[in-house]
Formats: C-alpha cells, structure tokens, sequence
C-alpha cells in the first residue's frame, strides 16, 4: 500500500526504516523512520485533507489553525519546503509563503 504525502491523510503502512516506497511523484524514494513519525503525530491526521487544499491563501486560515496547534509543525514545513512541495498548506504555510521563504534562504545561503 502506499504512503500517503498528504497532510489530513493517515499512513496506510509502515514500512521498514529505508526501504523503497513509491512517492506521489512516480518515483521511488527513501522514507526514513523519522519521516513516518512525524506524519503519524500530525495534528492533521485524519481529518479532511481538502481543507489544506484551498483555492486561495485566503481560504486557508482553517489549515494554519490545524497547523498553529501540531507540535510536528516544524518537521512538516522543513519537508514541504525540502522536497519543494507545490500544493497545498504544510507546516501552516502556503504554497506563496514557501516559495517566499526558499527564495530568502538563497539570499543568505
């Protein structure tokens, strides 16, 4: 079964730490333990993934709220933003405000 990437969505396995899983993006990928944790402990988890799907920033408050009150907030904006992710509200920041911050940590990198 494969992994769910997407916030409100519960992992349907648990696979070994390493081992190959197929990603939403077609390929092949390791998941580490430590990513699996924190999806399992997201405040998300189990609710209803289009709210962190909204059509515009304006309609995401309900995601950040969700978001504002996980205690693994942090860990899912790093991978948001480390796998360049494109939609949807992760870490209770938009898809505007990743791209915002990728573009500030070149300009200090």
């Amino acid at each position: 079964m494969p992994l769910a990437l997407t916030p409100g969505v519960a992992l349907d396995s648990r696979p070994a730490p390493g081992v190959r899983v197929p990603n939403e993006y077609g390929g092949k990928g390791i998941v580490s333990a430590k990513e699996i944790q924190w999806r399992q402990l997201g405040a998300c988890r189990g609710l209803d993934p289009t709210i962190f799907y909204p059509d515009d920033d304006d309609e995401a408050l309900d995601a950040k709220e969700v978001c504002a009150q996980c205690g693994v907030r942090v860990a899912c904006l790093e991978y948001a933003l480390t796998i360049r992710e494109k939609a949807g509200v992760w870490g209770g920041a938009t898809e505007r405000e990743r791209r915002r911050m990728i573009r500030q940590r070149r300009r200090t990198a």
